[in-house]
C-alpha cells in the first residue's frame, strides 16, 4: 500500500482503539507504520480530514454488513414474523461481531456538528438507510418503494435500529433479544390499534 492507504489504515486502527477525540497525529503515524506525520497534511489536508475519511470507509463496510443482515428477512421459510425475529437476530449478532463499527457509527454522529462533508454523508446515508429498509419489509426494490412508505415504514424502522443499538452498546446483558424486539412490536401495534379504536370519528390521536 501506498502512503495514504496505510494512514487510512492506520486511522482505522485508531478510530477502533482509541475513538477519535483520543487519536493523536502521532498515534496515526504509529498505527500506519511510520508514515510521516507530515504526510496527513500532503494526503488529507489535516488531521480531522484523515478520521473523517477513515470513518466513512469503516461506515460503508458496516452498511454492507447490515445489509446482508436485513437481507434474513427475505430469506425462505417460516412465517412474516418468524422471518422477522431471525432478522433481528442477525442485525444483534452484528451488534456484538462488529461493535467497533457500530460505536464508529455512533461518535460520527457527535463528529457530525464539526464537519460540513461528514454530516453530508451521514444525512445521505440516512436517507439510503430508509428507503433500503422499508425496501427489505416490503419485499420490494428500492426503486418501487414510494416516498410516503421510506418516511413512515423506513424512518420509523430506522428509529427502532438507532434504539435498540445504542441498547447494545451501553449494556449487552440486559437489552432486548430478537423475540423481545418482535412482542414489543406487537405490544404497540396492539395499543395503537386501540387508542384508534376509542378515538372520535375513527380518529388516530391518543387521549391525554
Amino acid at each position: 500500500m501506498g502512503n495514504r492507504e496505510d494512514l487510512l489504515a492506520g486511522a482505522r486502527k485508531c478510530l477502533e482503539e482509541k475513538g477519535w477525540a483520543r487519536t493523536s497525529v502521532r498515534d496515526i503515524s504509529a498505527a500506519a507504520g511510520g508514515v510521516s506525520m507530515a504526510a496527513i497534511g500532503y494526503h488529507f489536508g489535516s488531521r480531522e480530514a484523515l478520521l473523517t475519511a477513515a470513518l466513512i470507509e469503516a461506515i460503508d463496510e458496516w452498511g454492507t454488513r447490515l445489509g446482508r443482515a436485513l437481507a434474513s428477512f427475505g430469506g425462505p421459510g417460516g412465517t412474516p414474523g418468524e422471518r422477522y425475529e431471525a432478522m433481528w437476530g442477525a442485525i444483534i449478532e452484528s451488534f456484538e461481531t462488529d461493535r467497533t463499527l457500530w460505536a464508529a457509527s455512533v461518535e460520527a454522529l457527535a463528529q457530525a456538528e464539526h464537519s460540513q462533508d461528514l454530516r453530508r454523508y451521514l444525512a445521505g446515508g440516512q436517507v439510503q438507510g430508509r428507503r433500503g429498509l422499508a425496501a427489505v419489509l416490503c419485499g420490494t426494490s428500492e426503486e418501487q418503494v414510494d416516498e410516503t412508505t421510506v418516511r413512515t415504514l423506513g424512518a420509523v424502522h430506522m428509529a427502532l435500529l438507532a434504539g435498540v443499538m445504542t441498547q447494545w452498546l451501553t449494556d449487552p446483558g440486559s437489552a432486548p433479544t430478537a423475540r423481545e424486539i418482535v412482542a414489543g412490536i406487537r405490544a404497540l401495534a396492539g395499543t395503537i390499534g386501540a387508542v384508534a379504536d376509542d378515538a372520535p370519528d375513527g380518529g388516530s390521536q391518543a387521549r391525554p
